[in-house]
């Protein structure tokens, strides 16, 4: 048998469950090449449970310290034999296990019981429902990454980096991110009520979200004319094993279509396969560069190409915000430094690395981040973040928040709840109204001609019905295409140079 260190996870656990009684949680080893391929589990790989009792601990000895094994050992039988009561075996186990992986400080590795695996695999197969947002844990903290497009929390209105503070209000504190999504996720139909603290919210926010079906389809197209030319855009949502067949569909439409330019859109794209996004970008780079390369713990690096001679003979650039995570900056780094393609929008949210789901032999899974990835000319975004070549933000009113006014907002207050609402008077064009979060004549003029406009009855106050007319136009206003200030930029830039 041909074991190589470098090719093997080992939990120091497996020495006390060796020593007691013979039981095993079964491990896998991976090559590089086989883990890279895709941050989803892999089931192939020889299993440590498979080994003869010589094997395994020879295999023990040399993989680690056998002292620190030990140590751990003796802290199992201590406990199991001396404790002032009976103490279940695998609860022990299972202890050990996690508190190793809370020890890595790393969001992204997660342990998931044999419980808590049974619950995952079973909402996966129930047809992708839920609320549709990619969740991490950012200081602690659980953070949504971002909504998928047309999903309910989307519609919702969650937004990247809101912050999960409470779930049906039961708060977050202590809870692991697996155990964060187990309560988050739920059958079509029913409701889930998250409290979020959004950065620049003057108080956490209450989103009521109505679980449904996610979205599977991936890409989504359209065509738009700049200075009379055509011009494809194609918006990648999220990552999966469809996505690049679909990316390849509608792209070969656009180029029979004509298309004289391309847009790529990954905001709000929270990543995905690993392996689907080099399928994309192998249709659209050439190999004069890496696509992607992958670094072990050794420094060991594996270098991804793509087999195209050259790149596309029309111009492309990427859009991409805060929101774009993982694969989608993957995508944005590579069209960026092997193509030198305009990218546009503001800086990513910064996952730089690839984990592996490793199946433990007892219905059990570890998910630990065994690699990074680096861009083409070996650079490393985790926590940075992909910067964009062209920065545009959007318009303030596209960063406002819900109105919170149980309590009615007039002359005598101030604050950050009447500077949301001024931003968004001002970018619904009341443009008298003071900035500064005074409730000034401005703003009560302003306000009373919203109510004029909207049927409202006109005191110049903002009471609950007058904040939820404010959000519904805000929103309106997102959605029409001549307020996309990032998208309008990314289109101009395709032809400057021509």
């Amino acid at each position: 048998m041909n074991w190589k260190n470098r090719h093997i996870i080992i939990l120091a656990v497996v020495a006390l469950l060796v020593g007691a009684g013979g039981t095993y949680i079964g491990m896998q080893w991976f090559a590089p090449e086989e883990t890279a391929t895709s941050t989803e589990d892999s089931s192939s790989g020889e299993s440590f449970g498979d080994m003869t009792q010589e094997e395994q601990k020879a295999f023990i000895e040399n993989a680690q310290g056998s002292s620190n094994l030990k140590k751990v050992e003796k802290a199992y039988t201590l406990i199991d034999e001396r404790y002032v009561e009976d103490v279940d075996k695998s609860t022990l186990v299972e202890g050990a296990i996690e508190g190793m992986i809370n020890k890595l400080d790393d969001p992204y590795s997660t342990y998931m019981d044999q419980e808590t695996m049974e619950q995952f695999n079973q909402s996966i197969e129930s047809s992708f429902q839920g609320i549709g947002a990619e969740v991490s844990m950012v200081d602690d903290k659980v953070t949504i990454v971002a909504p998928i497009k047309g999903s309910p929390a989307e519609e919702a209105g969650l937004k990247p980096n809101d912050q999960v503070l409470k779930i049906d209000g039961d708060s977050t504190k202590g809870l692991d991110l697996q155990e964060a999504v187990n309560k988050i996720r739920g059958e079509k139909g029913t409701e889930v009520t998250l409290t979020v603290d959004r950065p620049g919210a003057p108080e956490p926010i209450e989103i009521t979200i109505t679980r449904d079906d996610i979205p599977k389809e991936s890409v989504y197209k359209e065509t738009k004319k700049v200075d009379g030319k055509k011009v494809g855009v194609l918006e990648i949502t999220s990552f999966s094993e469809e996505t690049s067949k679909e990316f390849k569909k509608h792209l070969t439409a656009l180029e029979e279509e004509g298309i004289e330019g391309l847009v790529i859109d990954v905001r709000g794209n929270p990543g995905g396969l690993f392996t689907d996004v080099q399928d994309v970008l192998k249709q659209l780079v050439p190999d004069d560069k890496p696509i992607v390369q992958i670094e072990s713990r050794d420094g060991e690096n594996s270098k991804y190409y793509s087999e195209r001679n050259s790149g596309k003979e029309y111009p492309i650039s990427v859009l991409i915000d805060e929101g774009s995570a993982s694969a989608s900056e993957i995508l944005a780094a590579a069209m960026k430094e092997i193509g030198d393609h305009p990218v546009v929008g503001t800086t990513s949210f910064g996952k730089g690395t690839v984990q592996q789901a490793v199946p433990m032999g007892d219905g059990s899974t570890l998910k630990l981040t065994m690699f990074k990835w680096l861009t083409p000319d070996g650079n490393w975004i985790h926590e940075e973040g992909v910067t964009p070549t062209e920065k545009v933000k959007q318009p303030a009113f596209f960063y406002t928040h819900p109105v919170t006014a149980e309590k009615t907002l007039d002359t005598s207050s101030s604050g950050d709840k009447v500077k949301n609402i001024q931003q968004m008077l001002k970018g619904l064009g009341y443009g008298k109204t003071e900035t500064d979060g005074s409730y000034g004549e401005g703003t009560e003029a302003a306000v009373k001609a919203f109510q004029q406009d909207h049927d409202l009855e006109a005191t110049g106050a903002v009471n609950e019905k007058t904040g939820g007319e404010l959000e519904k136009q805000v929103v309106e206003e997102v959605q029409k295409e001549e307020n996309d200030r990032q998208m309008q930029k990314a289109l101009d830039v395709l032809f400057q140079d021509a």
